[in-house]
């Protein structure tokens, strides 16, 4: 499971800070339809394998992102500040709510009730006619698109409810990322990126894509 970066596009998208009109650093590619495809293809791929992961080692996962984000410090803040043109009290406590949010989450899969299973037995003597074992549990459907929040760069962002929640599930995540934080989104995939890694997870299950809202068009309608 890995962050995928267009590398192929050559449009090119660049932050601006909304208080000052600056442009900020930093060039993001819109993801072009072949890179789309081949980041949801991989998404579907990966979750093959990571439906099946243990809530134990999803809950790992889920916190070592936290732990991620936390570790990029003011890099984080003062980028998202930029993006923003909100205050640095707001911004730290976006951060800690988004952290809050994957370890809350890390906590119900690792409790493991959510999955809601219900095991009927089978009644073979029953009359008029023989009830066979019958037994449902929740499952991860497949991949989950994710769109950002403009008005929140980090708590309804890259790894915000939306992101935490899909992946608690079992579900791959790929981000639409924010076109007014674009580096913002950069970093906190960056630090989902160093989750991946250190929790060895499957190639695919987690991406961003740079672009309007072609792209947002082409990744929900994808078969």
């Amino acid at each position: 499971m890995s962050e995928l970066k267009n590398k192929q596009g050559t449009t090119l998208l660049q932050s601006v800070n909304p208080a000052t009109q600056q442009t900020l650093s930093g060039e993001f590619p819109i993801a072009t339809e072949a890179e789309i495809d081949a980041v949801v293809s991989a998404a579907h791929e990966a979750w093959k394998t990571y439906k099946n992961l243990s809530g134990k080692d999803k809950a790992v996962f889920l916190r070592t992102i936290a732990d991620e984000i936390e570790a990029l410090g003011d890099t984080l803040v003062h980028r998202a500040m930029a993006e923003s043109g909100l205050p640095e009290g707001r911004i730290k406590g976006e951060r800690g709510r988004t952290c809050n949010q994957l370890r809350l989450f890390a906590d119900l899969v690792a409790e493991g009730s959510w999955v809601h299973a219900v095991i009927d037995e089978a009644l073979p003597d029953r009359q008029p006619m023989p009830r066979v074992d019958i037994r449902k549990v929740s499952v991860a459907l497949g991949p989950v698109a994710a769109f950002t929040a403009s008005n929140f760069p980090l708590a309804f962002s890259t790894a915000g409810g939306d992101t935490a929640s899909a992946l608690a599930a079992g579900c791959p995540v790929i981000v639409k990322a924010p076109p007014s934080h674009l580096g913002t989104n950069a970093l906190v995939a960056k630090a989902i990126s160093a989750a991946v890694v250190l929790c060895n997870l499957p190639q695919g299950g987690f991406a961003t894509l740079n672009g309007g809202v072609a792209t947002g068009q082409q990744l929900v309608q994808h078969p």
